[in-house]
């Protein structure tokens, strides 16, 4: 089994996880950097996706399961451009999808991708399937490469149909070490919000995403089918309010323009690539089905998305503002407002 981004805190995890995996013989870790964890028992090739060779890779350790985990939408350690993570999101994986055309042993390829395909608008349905079009697509960004590498990964199952592709859509990874744009915001000391809009969220723990890559990588289990797209998340959803309130962090809700303005300085001080995209986020929200996570694929998530939260919560402490001090004055607040005043 060969697992690309292995120098990325899940795909460290994920390969770990595998060394122990009985019905494993071998596992290559591949990455453009040496990973500054262990890797386990894991073979580790250093090896750029982005250049043809890594199609010798796959031919010299007779590959027969690829697990790409090197789509993401931050820079690895925050040395590297948001050029350079769209090429090796894009490139990348376009090359490595020709390699793996060309190799008649992979027999079995898993896609990390991520629920942002669906975009955000004020039109979106309130719950999006795996089928469900998005209102708009993404414009740029992470998102933007996401929904380029699923086109390229549709296109190498129709030239491949002998490989069993699955493509997992993850909701905002959270959790203690997790590096998604998404967990970069909510370290902030201040959360900037738009004024007027209390997003619905969802989150999948880091556990939960290493737990469902490896029964996607795996033999399918009796009445299970690990093939085709589905929606990974935890159950719930957790209000941008309530996330606040649970980080200990105040809120400082601009106009939509306001908010641009704030995403551009940080993305200048270098502090948070505060996207488009995420912008839209923290507007409109996003809420996916997961029925066929359930039943089709066997996967039950360990932490709902208030707990994977909750998770994260603790390990960043305390924030500004006491959370438990802050929750009894919000509602407080709330309670001293009128019936039918509130805004709707």
């Amino acid at each position: 089994m060969l697992v690309t981004g292995v120098a990325r805190r899940l795909g460290g995890r994920f390969v770990r996880r595998l060394t122990r995996e009985p019905g494993v013989d071998r596992v290559v870790g591949v990455d453009a950097v040496p990973p500054g964890h262990h890797l386990g028992g894991a073979d580790f090739v250093q090896a750029d996706i982005r250049h043809p060779a890594i199609a010798r890779v796959l031919t010299e350790h007779a590959v027969d399961t690829v697990v790409h985990l090197d789509v993401n939408g931050t820079p690895l350690g925050k040395r590297g451009s948001r050029a350079a993570v769209k090429e090796t999101n894009v490139i990348g994986t376009m090359q490595l999808l020709g390699a793996c055309q060309k190799s008649p042993a992979v027999k079995r390829l898993v896609v990390r991708s991520t629920t942002s395909v669906y975009g955000s608008a004020p039109r979106d349905p309130a719950v999006f399937t795996e089928t469900t079009p998005p209102k708009s697509l993404p414009g740029g960004g992470f998102a933007k490469d996401a929904v380029e590498v699923e086109g390229y990964v549709r296109g190498f199952a129709r030239r491949r149909p002998d490989v069993a592709v699955c493509v997992l859509r993850l909701a905002h990874l959270i959790g203690p070490g997790a590096d998604s744009p998404l967990a970069e915001y909510f370290s902030l000391p201040v959360l900037p919000t738009v004024l007027g809009f209390d997003p619905r969220l969802q989150f999948v723990h880091e556990d939960d995403a290493v737990e469902v890559l490896r029964i996607a990588a795996g033999e399918p289990a009796r009445g299970t089918l690990n093939s085709g797209t589905f929606n990974i998340a935890g159950d719930g959803v957790v209000l941008l309010s309530q996330a606040a309130r649970r980080l200990g962090r105040p809120t400082l809700p601009f106009f939509v323009t306001g908010v641009t303005w704030a995403g551009s300085a940080l993305r200048a001080l270098g502090m948070l690539d505060f996207s488009a995209e995420q912008i839209r986020l923290l507007t409109h929200g996003r809420v996916v089905d997961t029925t066929q996570m359930r039943e089709t694929l066997g996967f039950h998530p360990r932490y709902t998305s208030a707990g994977a939260f909750a998770d994260f919560t603790r390990s960043r402490g305390t924030g500004l503002l006491p959370p438990h001090a802050l929750a009894r004055t919000v509602d407080r607040i709330a309670a001293a407002v009128p019936a039918g005043r509130g805004l709707n």
